[in-house]
């Protein structure tokens, strides 16, 4: 249980989960609608694309699956821990997480679906960086899980089991910070077409910037 949660997780996990529902929103509406955020509904769309014999999808699909792992696998190298603690080297993946963006969203403005295996990379990177914290669960790119555990902590309260209210507020507030994200990655698509990635390869260059500097001055 977190008893004593510390204002940073729930302010940092908000604005990554914002920055990842930003990203997501962008892909839905681009030319190849492909969310990047998450991968349950592009391993379905697999099966389909199997399923109806489509081999150029199937390629396409895989490699966006492909893409993420990678990015995942390039946290891992970076920080060399799952669990979320200051101090470990997370500017150095919030600084490639913004190169992977800005590659991203160069190849998208010029046609190329390659752009789509960079923002998976992107958000497959940011998912890895913070996977726990004092045991608890964190997700940034996605939101199923967040949903089920708060379901699950209701059905338990409703049995009259004490249930973590600081991990149902942290998860909330993900939540919220997905969902608003994709809101303004919605609006900045429709003005700014895929020149929308600006604002969370800006994001995540400033805060692993921020960050780097924090880091140094605590040494």
């Amino acid at each position: 249980m977190i008893n004593k949660l510390p204002r940073w997780v729930e302010v940092g996990g908000f604005l990554l989960t914002l920055n990842a529902g930003f990203i997501n929103a962008v892909g839905l509406l681009g030319f190849k609608h492909q969310g990047v955020s998450h991968m349950t509904g592009t391993t379905t769309f697999l099966s389909l694309a199997i399923a109806n014999q489509q081999a150029n999808e199937i390629l396409h699909l895989l490699l966006v699956l492909l893409s993420f792992i990678l990015g995942a696998a390039c946290s891992g190298l970076l920080i060399g821990n799952t669990a979320l603690k200051l101090g470990r080297p997370y500017s150095a993946a919030l600084i490639t997480e913004s190169g992977l963006l800005l590659v991203a969203m160069l190849c998208l403005q010029n046609g190329s679906a390659i752009g789509d295996y960079f923002a998976s990379a992107a958000c497959g990177l940011q998912n890895a960086m913070t996977t726990t914290y004092s045991g608890t669960v964190i997700r940034t790119t996605h939101v199923s899980g967040l949903f089920t555990d708060i379901g699950l902590s209701l059905g338990l309260r409703f049995r009259g089991h004490t249930i973590d209210r600081r991990k149902v507020i942290l998860y909330t507030t993900l939540i919220s910070g997905f969902a608003l994200g994709g809101i303004a990655g919605a609006a900045a698509f429709l003005h700014y077409q895929f020149s929308a990635l600006w604002a969370p390869l800006l994001f995540t260059l400033s805060i692993g910037l921020a960050y780097g500097l924090y880091a140094h001055a605590k040494t």
